[in-house]
């Protein structure tokens, strides 16, 4: 491709962007610019990143000695004194001065208060505004600690002994082993009903992720968050790690332990708003309504009672780009999953937005601030990290989210491939399986950008929760609690789990570059997510995964566990998701079949509830024997074990254009996988 100076080279990847190519330039320019100030300070790694070792706590110098600055941006406030267990929480005994930017500062010389401002000193400030005067959490504070329902407390957090890393990150391309994520939440990890820990993550979970064959495990909620039931996404305290899992220094333990075991970690990221909150967040700090958010309707969120963000402001982006490289550099993160980006690109949040055409993604409803942020915000992960991951949670489509900025992209690695599970649950309650269209299935699961990679999946947490239902649940529903035993005969359960590996198994060879799974899906896992609140009387049972039902061998949600193990063979050694020429070799809609290849494999689907086919002969694009390596039907899976061949010689008979073909055995709603004997 050559590279436009002008941000327009996506229309050479997309001619569809064309008659776009005004705003693309108006984009590319707004960029520049927000870009020009940036350089003025340092650069990307210069101050626009580092806020947090400016703001908050940091030690320093003043005059020669040695001390600890507090740093706050408030430029609409009247006075700010920090008080804390340090001072008796003496609202008269540190005040701050401000300067001409609307900084306030405060230095604590080490003379005076060694002894008082220690590790896990409690901390807030006292702001005076216009509100009058309000005890508030620093905004870069890096712990937060709930010491009743609803009453949280800030830390200073500065342990005498850190942490030690034991491991470097694992090295490996992505690129070539394809991105396995295991989707997870750690305080609903643990069988128990309560919240789980980072330490019970750590010695329980972790092991269960790398036994999957995955390579990657994304975290979510990390960021410190008041309600529990939010799921994580409405964000208090930036910088701080959620207290309710553990400490900063046990998240640390975690993570270098997954990275000993192979495993990447990736966060989920929340950018795109914050909590409304006083006590415990952002809003109205400095006493304004347009402080770190926008002013007035733009700034609240109406589908998510929550503030967005006021991208333009300097400040701002110091904040949010800071906390990008704090969490990269403090606890070696290897990339983030970018949440809600949507809600950030379109000044209506992309709210019942069907976007069908192109003219959807261009004009006055994009919020240039924001598609400038996300910009910036991969500038600093790739900057910070070459190596590092950024995925884009985007429902509109929008084209070039997942391609270089400097071709007129957004800088992101990949794409959550947003329709495939919405797809799948609208199948599986409208159609019955004899209406099945799989040219429809097929396309629907290779219909994404051109050039941007895609992370494929049947369902994450969002098609897990409380009022919709998961995979396995859409299939056998209430059978799930009284015939999943491998001893039982039923035909509901023998349905869906032959559906359930079909349905995972094409979507994760035909779906995209990558593959994300949520935990617990991979085998089942019966119930849906409901967290403890008032309408539930505070429940924990929902909140928790059951992995003693895949533990147990005489329940089908071991065979359906299995079968994942066996899906994530083929990523791993067979390079799958890798390979970009996926070829069709044969369809039928009446039988309900479908044959392609991709990464060197033929992938042989068998859709049809009742029709088994015998000596069906397909094409292979080899004159070569091909040998069996992965059978759904197979006993070990929860099948019926009913293929006996492993061995499938070429025979010199043209089909469906080729030359040479085989012939094979495949039971009704069974899938194959055959390589060439070389």
């Amino acid at each position: 491709m050559r590279i436009q100076p002008d941000g327009t080279s996506l229309t050479q990847l997309d001619p569809l962007l064309k008659p776009f190519v005004p705003q693309l330039r108006e984009r590319h320019s707004y960029y520049q610019k927000a870009k020009t100030q940036i350089e003025n300070y340092g650069g990307i790694l210069g101050e626009i990143s580092l806020g947090h070792k400016y703001f908050g706590f940091n030690r320093g110098e003043m005059l020669g000695e040695t001390g600890v600055w507090y740093r706050e941006w408030a430029p609409g406030a009247e006075s700010l004194s920090l008080i804390g267990d340090f001072n008796d929480w003496n609202r008269e005994a540190n005040p701050m001065n401000v300067d001409k930017w609307g900084i306030w500062h405060l230095f604590l010389p080490d003379k005076e208060y060694t002894n008082r401002l220690i590790h896990e000193s409690r901390v807030k400030v006292h702001v005076v505004s216009k509100l009058g005067g309000h005890d508030r959490i620093p905004a870069y504070i890096q712990r937060v600690i709930q010491e009743s329902e609803t009453e949280f407390t800030g830390q200073y957090w500065s342990p005498p002994n850190p942490y030690q890393w034991q491991h470097d990150t694992p090295k490996f391309d992505t690129n070539t082993q394809g991105l396995r994520i295991y989707e997870a939440h750690v305080g609903m990890a643990q069988e128990a009903e309560k919240v789980g820990t980072f330490p019970e993550f750590t010695d329980n979970i972790l092991p269960r992720i790398t036994e999957l064959g995955y390579n990657a495990v994304q975290l979510m909620a990390l960021m410190e968050h008041p309600y529990y039931a939010s799921f994580g996404y409405h964000v208090s305290n930036f910088f701080a790690v959620s207290s309710r899992f553990g400490t900063p220094e046990e998240l640390k333990e975690l993570i270098d332990t997954a990275h000993g075991m192979g495993l990447l970690v990736i966060m989920d990221l929340v950018h795109s708003h914050a909590v409304k909150n006083i006590n415990e967040g952002l809003n109205r700090f400095d006493g304004t309504d347009h402080h770190y958010f926008h002013a007035g309707a733009k700034g609240e969120h109406i589908a998510w009672d929550s503030l967005c963000f006021d991208y333009s402001k300097y400040e701002v982006q110091r904040f949010l780009l800071s906390n990008i490289r704090y969490w990269l550099e403090t606890y070696r993160l290897d990339g983030f999953r970018f949440d809600g980006i949507t809600s950030m690109l379109y000044s209506d949040h992309g709210l019942e937005k069907q976007f069908t055409g192109y003219d959807d993604y261009f004009g006055q409803q994009v919020e240039l601030e924001s598609v400038t942020y996300l910009m910036l915000a991969n500038e600093v992960v790739h900057a910070v990290n070459p190596h590092a991951i950024s995925i884009a949670e985007d429902m509109s489509g929008m084209p070039g989210l997942a391609r270089p900025i400097e071709e007129g992209g957004m800088g992101f690695d990949y794409r959550l491939a947003m329709g495939i599970p919405d797809y799948w649950i609208r199948l599986l309650k409208e159609k019955k399986d004899e209406d099945w269209h799989i040219g429809e299935i097929y396309g629907m699961l290779r219909n994404r950008r051109i050039g941007e990679k895609h992370i494929a999946y049947v369902e994450s947490h969002d098609q897990s929760i409380v009022g919709d239902k998961t995979l396995a649940m859409q299939l056998m529903d209430a059978e799930l609690y009284t015939n999943m035993s491998v001893f039982t005969s039923n035909l509901r359960i023998a349905r869906g789990v032959a559906l359930h590996k079909l349905i995972r198994l094409l979507t994760f060879s035909l779906g995209g570059e990558g593959y994300l799974n949520f935990m617990g899906n991979e085998f089942g896992h019966p119930e849906w997510i409901d967290f403890p609140r008032e309408g539930n009387n505070n429940s924990y049972w929902y909140a928790r995964r059951q992995w003693h039902l895949v533990d147990d061998d005489t329940l089908y949600y071991k065979h359906l566990n299995g079968f994942d193990v066996a899906m994530q063979h083929l990523g791993t050694h067979y390079h799958l998701l890798s390979d970009e020429d996926i070829q069709l070799l044969f369809i039928h809609e009446d039988a309900k079949q479908i044959v392609f290849t991709r990464g060197g494999l033929i992938f042989v689907f068998n859709f049809h509830p009742t029709e088994s086919v015998t000596d069906w002969r397909i094409p292979v694009p080899e004159k070569s024997d091909y040998r069996l390596i992965l059978n759904s039907d197979d006993i070990e899976y929860g099948g019926f074990g009913a293929v006996e061949s492993v061995h499938y010689p070429w025979q010199d008979v043209t089909t469906e254009g080729y030359e040479q073909s085989i012939q094979l055995y495949i039971p009704a709603r069974s899938a194959q996988v055959l390589i060439p004997v070389r």
